[in-house]
Parts: C-alpha cells; sequence; structure tokens
C-alpha cells in the first residue's frame, strides 16, 4: 500500500506528520487565540483585588459600618432625636452654607488662579504654583492660628473676622483652594488653542470665547474641583477650631458639634451627626462620579 492516495483529478495528498511533541493518536491543543494556553490562570489579578478589598475593608468599611451601627444605638427615633434637636440642626445648617459658599467662591478664584497659571508668565510663578499646594502639605490647626494672628483681636491689618461667619469663609476658602485649581489646570493645559484663536478671528470677544469655547470645556472639571471642595469643607475641623469661636447656632459647625458631644459623653449623639454629613458627602461624591461619567460619554460620542 502506497504512503500516497491520488484523487479523482489525479493530485496526490500526503498525509500531515504528527508534530514532534506530541504524541501519535493525541490531537493537539487548540489555542483559543494568538499565542494563548486554554485553561491558563493568572493569580495576580485576583490577589490583587483581594488585597485592595481587604485594604479597603479595614480602613474604609469596617468603621463607617460600625459608625452607622452607633448612631442606631437607640433605634430609628433615637437618630431622629439626635439629628433634629436644635443646637444640632443649626450647626449642619451653618457647616452647609459656609461650605456651599466656600465652593462658589472657590469655583470662582480657584479657576481664575489655574488661568493665570497656565496662560500667563511672571515672576515668581513657580513660587505661586507651589503655593496652591501648601494646605494639603500644612496641618490645618496651623492654618487656624495663622488666621486668628491675622485676623483675630488683636489683627495687624485691622481685620477682624474672629467668632463670624466670615472667618469660616476664610479659613475654609484656604484649605479647599486646591481642589479646584489642580482640577483646572490639566484641562487648560490640554486646550486647543487654535479653536480660541478661529473664535477671535471670527470677531468674537474674548468674554464671548470664554463663555462659548473654553468654559464648556472647563466646566466637567471646575465642577469636579468645586464638589470636592464642599466635601471637604463639610467635614473640615481644624482650621476652624480656633477662628470660628464655636458658638452655638451662630459660627458652630457640625464638626465642633461632634466634639462637643464626645466630651459631654454623647457618643450616640455625636455619631448620628456624623452619619449624617457623611451621608452628604457621599450623595456629593456620588453626583459628581455621574456627572463625569456622563460627560465623557459626551465625549465619546462626540468624536
Amino acid at each position: 500500500m502506497t504512503a500516497t492516495a491520488t484523487s479523482a483529478q489525479g493530485a496526490s495528498v500526503t498525509p500531515e506528520a504528527p508534530s514532534a511533541g506530541t504524541p501519535r493518536g493525541v490531537p493537539e491543543p487548540t489555542p483559543s487565540g494568538p499565542g494563548r494556553r486554554v485553561g491558563v490562570r493568572r493569580a495576580g489579578p485576583t490577589l490583587g483585588i483581594g488585597i485592595v478589598g481587604l485594604w479597603l475593608s479595614v480602613i474604609v468599611l469596617l468603621p463607617l459600618a460600625a459608625l452607622t451601627v452607633r448612631s442606631f444605638d437607640d433605634g430609628w427615633s433615637g437618630y431622629w432625636d439626635a439629628v433634629t434637636a436644635p443646637t444640632a440642626l443649626a450647626s449642619l445648617r451653618v457647616t452647609i452654607l459656609v461650605a456651599v459658599v466656600v465652593a462658589i467662591v472657590n469655583a470662582v478664584m480657584g479657576t481664575l488662579i489655574a488661568w493665570v497659571l497656565v496662560r500667563d508668565d511672571f515672576p515668581g510663578k513657580g513660587v505661586v504654583n507651589a503655593l496652591i499646594d501648601l494646605p494639603f502639605a500644612l496641618p490645618t490647626i496651623v492654618a487656624s492660628i495663622v488666621l486668628l494672628s491675622l485676623y483675630g483681636p488683636n489683627s495687624p491689618i485691622g481685620i477682624h473676622l474672629n467668632a463670624t461667619r466670615p472667618g469660616l469663609v476664610v479659613a475654609l476658602a484656604f484649605v479647599t483652594l486646591p481642589f479646584v485649581v489642580r482640577s483646572v489646570q490639566p484641562v487648560l493645559i490640554e486646550l486647543d488653542r487654535e479653536v480660541e484663536e478661529a473664535a477671535t478671528s471670527l470677531g468674537a470677544s474674548n468674554w464671548v470665547t470664554f463663555r462659548r469655547v473654553v468654559l464648556p470645556t472647563l466646566a466637567p472639571a471646575v465642577i469636579g474641583g468645586t464638589g470636592l471642595a464642599f466635601a471637604r469643607a463639610i467635614g473640615e475641623y481644624g482650621s476652624v477650631v480656633l477662628i470660628g469661636g464655636n458658638i452655638p447656632r451662630e459660627t458652630q459647625v457640625a464638626s465642633q458639634y461632634i466634639q462637643q458631644q464626645v466630651e459631654t459623653d454623647s457618643p450616640v449623639d455625636a455619631a448620628a451627626v456624623s452619619i449624617t454629613l457623611l451621608a452628604v458627602a457621599f450623595v456629593t461624591l456620588a453626583v459628581l462620579r455621574w456627572y463625569a461619567g456622563r460627560a465623557q460619554r459626551r465625549e465619546q460620542e462626540a468624536q
């Protein structure tokens, strides 16, 4: 019997020999993709996810769960009574009001500072750029001491903001300013200047160009930085502890009220107000993530 078979057209067909590394009669494995092997799993991603989940559980989830449980030690009615107490409501009202004002101020001034740092050249620009990050590195209690020395009863410049709401605004604006500046700066750096030049060549004024061309691109970054500034402001303590005065129903913010409840042996009331602040911050961050995702989808659709 010959090793080749002749087809009807007269062409000879030679059977393929098995590969050198595969025993005869055993089918070769079929790869699922170029250069891939079937059934091979990498433990790296799974291990990494497990470590991240464990770390977040220990650092974030477990403390928050313990705080939530503690706030409901007296049941839902106890939680509600703690949050709706007149002094607690006043501190929450002052906190949210001041945080909103600070967020608006930072949205305007932070965008302006980012614009100047990116678009203008001036002596000392590097120093100013470094000073923006100072509130991140400086302990907030030090900021409160400095502000009290500058705007307190013995103010060298004659401005007295101690134990006033404007003093709270100044203190919180100081510690939250970098959020907007550092959010807007990268977007301004990557912004296409040719579009602005085209709008200017068509007769648009600087304000119209900024409002119609630049601002829509900056809006997601401005809103994101403003939201982060608001979330930071509602939980800030160190920068307002001295200059704020801690006057109930006037300048007492929620963080100072929480400390007061802990000192007066009312940990359940303190936990209840803390959970309320946490809920406000969580909703703010969730809205920011939703808005950022929506803006990203719009940008992808436009491309």
